[in-house]
């Protein structure tokens, strides 16, 4: 099993998603980032990610990476929620995202914005301002959650 798939693993096992995995750099420090997200499959509804459960989850990683070290070198392992504004590179983020406010720009340099309604096999069917929207997902540049106040 590779890293991502265990650490995947342990995420499921305290009831949450893996959203991402990324290595940042904030000045000096490097950092190896998990960030999580829970679903309410239940009741159908996104739920906020608790500290409680981030803390919990960097204990049963920690382990994990000391065996498997992800990066060579001195590194910061951080766990969390990506946040209600965050990135989607992927068709299985664009999954995680159904039902959310997604604002997209494409390779033609159109920019979109609507609520992700669903994802069929390459495309993210987007309701914009009442127009149902076909994108393929290989014509996204770039794309990322918004939150409108």
């Amino acid at each position: 099993m590779s890293l991502e798939k265990d650490i995947e693993s342990f995420v499921k096992s305290v009831g949450l998603e893996l959203y991402d995995i990324s290595v940042v750099r904030e000045g000096e420090d490097t950092i190896y980032r998990v960030s999580v997200i829970s679903n309410d499959i239940q009741n159908e509804r996104k739920r906020s990610v608790s500290l409680d459960e981030c803390v919990n989850l960097t204990h049963l990683i920690s382990p994990l990476l000391d065996v498997t070290p992800p990066l060579s070198g001195d590194y910061r392992l951080e766990v969390g929620s990506p946040g209600i504004e965050r990135k989607v590179g992927t068709l299985k983020q664009f999954e995680m995202s159904v039902g959310e406010k997604v604002s997209f720009v494409l390779k033609s340099k159109e920019k979109i914005k609507g609520t992700v309604l669903r994802v069929e096999d390459s495309k993210i069917i987007v309701d914009a301002e009442g127009e149902e929207i076909i994108v393929d997902f290989s014509q996204i540049v770039k794309a990322k959650t918004y939150f409108e106040w």
